[in-house]
């Protein structure tokens, strides 16, 4: 397990990950294709993200930097706002949702701890930005979008983008995927005010579950399974926008 200590407090500096921004528009992912001279421009953006806001904050680990360079952010955001693609900060993509902060998104990909030996679910695909950061650094991953016309717009990109290795199914993250259970690694991107029972008795002995917890007051939580139990520790204070349930019956 990697030692993560020392980005506590850069993280408290940048860590409002997904809190709403006031737009009401339903953006659009853009699917266009892009020049070549317009793709060396996007990678020099990534690299320079890369540099001045994830590693100048204390995330050092070769593979999740390697990921975040390679994964094409602008590809994520919605068409209207791609000179904002690689900025620190969240982005709206519609139904009031939002594509998380570059450094949010790498530091809870550094604290999950992936490795290509193990597979992932993912609650609350969103954009599909996290999912392909997740695939660049896992073997398989299962990822859950409650809003069908996100979950549908993330199949498609990220099946564009050949991730090949990523699943996405629309439906009430709650529940986690049972059917893909156990699994190693489990990442949640919205906040729940309680970690869900269901996906911690879907996380694999031996495996580890991040995730916001928390009302308006949330902290990223680390949680460990043993063979007797839970290990949980919680880290940095964040902003994500709740985890959304499906109606229950009355």
């Amino acid at each position: 397990m990697r030692s993560h200590g020392h980005i506590v407090f850069a993280g408290l500096l940048g860590a409002m990950a997904c809190a709403g921004t006031g737009h009401s528009q339903q953006p659009t992912v853009d699917t266009s294709g892009y020049s070549a001279q317009d793709a060396a421009a996007f990678a020099r953006r990534r690299e320079a993200m890369v540099a001045s806001q994830i590693a100048a904050r204390g995330i050092s680990d070769p593979a999740v930097l390697a990921a975040m360079r390679k994964v094409p952010r602008h590809r994520f955001v919605p068409s209207g706002l791609l000179d904002e693609a690689y900025a620190d900060g969240p982005l709206p993509i519609g139904h009031q949702q939002t594509i998380s902060q570059p450094y949010i998104v790498a530091y809870m990909s550094d604290v999950l701890d992936v490795t290509k030996k193990h597979k992932v679910l993912e609650i609350g695909t969103g954009s599909g930005y996290q999912a392909a950061v997740l695939g660049e650094l896992a073997g398989d991953v299962f990822t859950m979008e409650i809003v069908p016309e996100l979950g549908e717009r993330s199949r498609a990109l990220l099946s564009e983008l050949g991730y090949a290795n990523v699943h996405v199914r629309v439906g009430d993250g709650y529940l986690g995927w049972p059917e893909q259970a156990p699994f190693d690694r489990i990442l949640v991107t919205a906040a729940p005010d309680h970690v869900p029972p269901p996906l911690v008795e879907q996380l694999a002995v031996g495996g580890i579950m991040v995730l916001p917890v928390g009302t308006w007051s949330q902290e990223i939580a680390i949680i460990s399974k043993t063979a007797t139990g839970t290990v949980e520790r919680r880290t940095i204070g964040v902003r994500f926008v709740p985890l959304t349930r499906a109606p229950r019956p009355q």
